[in-house]
């Protein structure tokens, strides 16, 4: 009878159990290292409505640093480099490695996954730059209504004037969506009756946002947690460390296979490899 092996899961067979115990004591190795790389500091950061506050946060270059270490020292394994996913506040930093015993190949997965809180630096000039917005915001607030409310009807009276009389509303959406220099030419026109003015806050809006985007400053949290496969896709935060045994067959990997039939000399050095990553880890 075949079994799926991940080291972790339930078992009757012997020698699964001793790669379980094995695999327990890698898991939590590895949680012990990166509890202490995630230590968190208090850093003084800003709020959207200029209150100073207190965030604590970790170094997430320590994981990667520790992981790239880790990888130099699997010299006999096949190594993935160590990534980095970024989705909006939620970032995973992993490494994934696997090296062939036989007819069987150990691969190993270790991530850790955090959530990114972004705030001000506690700056006056985030103050500033926040006023210089509002009294902007306040002065072109009304001019940029009437674009934004009239903008069909402001191009159909503009191309008017120009001379064209037959457009409607479907008939200018496709002339513009057809004829990139032409929609270029109409937009430079109503620019002009905007004004120097509004132009010129308008552009200085943009670079104050801009500004303001320079004054962000990224902490990070996670929790000092293992999880699983079926969490990390989920977005939970925490640590994963899993290791598996595929058996190849005929070029294929297999995760189901008869463990009672291995032999061994391939248990032995199964065992061995997971002894030799154990020390890594521990170093």
């Amino acid at each position: 009878m075949g079994i799926f092996v991940r080291l972790g899961s339930r078992s009757p067979d012997e020698f699964i159990q001793v790669l379980n115990k094995k695999n327990e004591i890698i898991q939590q190795e590895i949680l012990s290292k990166i509890l202490e790389l995630t230590k968190t500091v208090d850093v003084k950061v800003m709020m959207g409505d200029s209150t100073i506050t207190e965030q604590k946060t970790f170094d997430p270059k320590q994981i990667i640093n520790y992981l790239e270490k880790l990888n130099q020292q699997l010299n006999d394994w096949e190594l993935q480099d160590v990534s980095i996913t970024n989705n909006e506040d939620l970032r995973r930093v992993f490494t994934k490695f696997e090296i062939v015993e036989g007819n069987y190949i150990i691969s190993g997965h270790i991530s850790l996954q955090f959530h990114v809180l972004l705030f001000y630096k506690p700056l006056q000039r985030v103050i500033d730059c926040q006023k210089e917005l509002a009294e902007i915001v306040d002065t072109t607030k009304n001019k940029e209504t009437e674009l934004s409310d009239n903008s069909d009807q402001f191009v159909l009276n503009k191309l008017k004037e120009m001379g064209y009389k037959d457009f409607d509303h479907q008939k200018l959406f496709e002339v513009f969506y057809d004829d990139e220099e032409f929609s270029k030419k109409i937009y430079s026109e109503i620019e002009k009756e905007t004004g120097e003015e509004f132009k010129r806050l308008i552009e200085k809006k943009k670079e104050l946002f801009k500004e303001l985007d320079s004054l962000l400053v990224e902490t990070y949290q996670t929790s000092s947690v293992l999880i699983d496969d079926t969490r990390l896709v989920s977005g939970e935060e925490g640590c994963l460390c899993t290791l598996d045994i595929e058996f190849i067959k005929n070029n294929n990997r297999e995760g189901l296979f008869d463990p009672r039939k291995m032999s061994n000399t391939v248990k032995e050095n199964i065992l061995k490899k997971l002894d030799d990553l154990e020390i890594i880890i521990k170093n």
